[in-house]
């Protein structure tokens, strides 16, 4: 039997505004581990499939990489007969809950149920025909299922018919702040919500997307203050992970800053891993999930540098992340400007002179290597304080304040020899001059 909750109580959380209260609702079942979505649960990571679901080894593959990667839900399209037969064989292959997509056709989310889906998403711009919204509720009550009542910008608007189009867009658009859009999509969740009010099933999360930030930041702002239901945050068609990351992020960290969101997606329009890492990312630094793995943090460069940087921070990145589980905070600096205090600061820390770097553990010094062996000598350093936090030899986060930065031109440099031909000043920082050269 798998736990209930999949991180820690949270002495975690930053110091903001406080989590909006909320129904709270469970996905998944005793095989795959339940997740809770609202009330007092972690905000979770969603993400969804890129691939076809009814090509079924390909979809468990992806299913598990972004489960690995820290996904709590995996979402699955289902337009086809062919996808929901296919959730029968992916379901039993998988330890994460699976939410189905449904578009159109109400009668894929009733295969999908009988396939052993564990949570519904709905379109009410897609599927509004009562009676069938009727027949979904009543079998995902029957199985205890949750339903997601979602809305997209791009699905809210009535299409085919214009006139009613033109109906809708001149009734509303000119009464609100953020636009029509902003109307219609809270007046299409509040008709739609009454159904399942009205068959008292409230085992229901919110989501209502656009890829306009200030939109999804007033839209959520104000479901938060007419629903207690639990929130999927969620910015559609963002873009590519460079474009969408910042689109992202800004909507949904101002909201999640802003106590608001309970469950959340990042959507690009690319490798679908990224969405997941980078969801995660969002939350650690907000304080809303306890951070699993390196906290890697790193100098911008600049005219001082004299190593290689951006390819050790790379390096180091692709070596550490999957080595280290604890998370420890690893600086990499390029110079002695900012190194030292973020040496402070990390529990495990380089900052690099001419082609060299010292490491330092905690605020103590350990090493002064060549740039050729700063790699290897801080992934050595990395698992050996791993190893004794984890054996009670050492606490993370413990800091020293009495770092003296070493020599420039000495200890971190080449410049003895210039020194003495006359290249190069004599400098020194925390030691003494003598006769031109650093003691």
């Amino acid at each position: 039997m798998f736990a209930t909750r999949f991180v820690s109580d949270p002495p975690y959380n930053a110091v903001m505004v406080p989590r909006r209260p909320t129904r709270q609702i469970s996905v998944g079942d005793d095989r795959t581990g339940r997740i809770l979505i609202g009330g007092d649960a972690p905000i979770s990571v969603q993400t969804m499939c890129a691939g076809y679901t009814h090509d079924i080894d390909a979809c468990v593959a992806e299913i598990n990489r972004y489960h690995a990667a820290g996904a709590n839900l995996v979402r699955v399209a289902v337009p086809e007969r062919k996808d929901t037969e296919a959730l029968k064989s992916i379901i039993p292959q998988v330890r994460v809950p699976i939410v189905a997509d449904v578009h159109f056709h109400y009668q894929r989310a009733l295969e999908a149920i009988e396939a052993g889906v564990h949570k519904i998403r709905l379109n009410p711009g897609n599927i509004n025909d009562r009676d069938q919204v009727n027949a979904v509720i009543d079998a995902c009550k029957e199985r205890g299922i949750p339903i997601r009542v979602g809305v997209n910008e791009g699905s809210i608007i009535e299409r085919r018919d214009k006139q009613r189009r033109m109906e809708e867009l001149g009734k509303y658009f000119a009464q609100h702040r953020s636009g029509h859009l902003l109307a219609l999509m809270i007046a299409k969740l509040e008709e739609y919500l009454e159904i399942f009010e009205d068959r008292r099933f409230d085992q229901v999360v919110v989501s209502a997307k656009s890829m306009d930030a200030s939109l999804v930041i007033d839209i959520y702002t104000e479901i938060a203050a007419r629903f207690d239901y639990p929130l999927h945050l969620g910015v559609t068609h963002a873009g590519t992970k460079d474009s969408g990351a910042i689109r992202s992020v800004v909507a949904l960290g101002t909201l999640i800053a802003n106590g608001i969101g309970d469950t959340v997606r990042i959507s690009y329009a690319s490798d679908h891993i990224d969405e997941v890492k980078d969801a995660l990312e969002m939350l650690y630094c907000l304080g809303k999930r306890e951070r699993k793995g390196v906290e890697l943090i790193a100098c911008p460069t600049c005219g001082r540098i004299q190593v290689d940087l951006f390819t050790l921070v790379k390096e180091v990145e692709r070596t550490l992340m999957p080595a280290i589980t604890l998370p420890i905070k690893v600086a990499v600096m390029g110079c002695i400007v900012n190194g030292p205090g973020e040496a402070e600061g990390a529990d495990v820390a380089v900052f690099a002179g001419d082609r060299r770097g010292i490491i330092y553990v905690q605020g103590v010094r350990v090493a002064n290597v060549p740039e050729e062996e700063i790699l290897s000598r801080l992934l050595a350093e990395c698992t050996a304080f791993e190893a004794k936090v984890k054996a009670g030899e050492a606490r993370l986060g413990e800091k020293k304040v009495d770092i003296v930065p070493p020599d420039p031109i000495g200890e971190l440099g080449s410049g003895h020899h210039k020194i003495r031909a006359g290249l190069v000043e004599s400098i020194t920082v925390g030691q003494t001059a003598n006769s031109g050269v650093s003691t």
